[in-house]
């Protein structure tokens, strides 16, 4: 099942159990998804939905991030609310050994030897763990393994 698939039966899903805050989210998910297929002009491959996701799912952490930082308890809840309904259609998360783990084959695998190399390690580990890992996590742990 296609992830708009998903998305349109637990829209339905949602409209019958009248929950709002859930069908915002879903909406709001499906309205991105459309839009960047609108975008790009032909419908979006799976990397590409996931891409979209992970753009929604960070832009609620940085809200979140900013709405603690003000005091603004009202809508830390709200967007609280909504990472869980995002992070639902994310695939499961690599936890951080998994992470170590391949931080440490691409290091071997691009030859790494210093923090100037930081870039290439980025570059070829990124599309590995896309969508699977925080890129700032990912990031963390690739300047441990490199100083």
């Amino acid at each position: 099942m296609s992830l708009l698939e998903r998305l349109n039966n637990d829209m339905k899903q949602a409209m019958k159990n009248k929950e709002k805050d859930k069908l915002s989210v879903i909406r709001m998910l499906k309205a991105s998804i459309q839009n960047e297929a609108l975008k790009l002009r032909q419908d979006l491959t799976d990397d590409e939905e996931l891409t979209v996701l992970s753009r929604e799912l960070k832009q609620r952490k940085d809200s979140l991030q900013e709405f603690e930082n003000a005091g603004r308890s009202d809508l830390v809840d709200k967007v609280r609310t909504e990472l869980v309904y995002v992070e639902a259609y994310m695939p499961q998360q690599l936890s951080e050994e998994d992470i170590s783990k391949i931080v440490n084959e691409t290091i071997l695998e691009v030859n790494a030897t210093s923090k100037a190399d930081m870039g290439r390690v980025m570059g070829a580990l990124m599309p590995k763990v896309k969508g699977k890992a925080d890129g700032s996590l990912v990031n963390k742990l690739v300047q441990q393994h490199l100083s």
